[in-house]
């Protein structure tokens, strides 16, 4: 069975299958805070929707992060780092990318455990 969250014409927010969880890439809908507002705003819509498909942070297994600027790498960890808890640190990458607008500084896309 697959259980898809907040699907829309173009993609869904969240994808279940298997035991597993897919979350699209995640953006801030404040854009006009920084790179450390916005990965928080982010991370509050990973919480948001791992619940919804029944999961929590404590069973990321994958994060992949994109970065308007690499250079904002430390200030996106003050928030990431303060939420990550101890001892389930998922696998992760964090890579510098175009977004597709300016005011997007941070995108989030997660894979978790049910």
């Amino acid at each position: 069975m697959i259980q898809r969250i907040d699907t829309g014409a173009r993609m869904s927010e969240a994808v279940v299958h298997n035991g597993t969880v897919y979350l699209a890439g995640q953006v801030a809908g404040d854009l006009t805070e920084g790179v450390e507002g916005q990965t928080r705003q982010i991370l509050a819509s990973i919480d948001r929707l791992l619940g919804e498909a029944g999961s929590d942070k404590t069973k990321v297994l994958r994060a992949e992060i994109f970065l308007a600027e690499i250079k904002d790498f430390a200030e996106m960890n003050l928030a990431w780092d303060s939420w990550v808890p101890a001892g389930a640190a998922p696998a992760r990458a964090t890579v510098q990318a175009s977004l597709y607008r300016p005011e997007v500084l941070v995108e989030i896309v997660v894979t978790a455990a049910v």
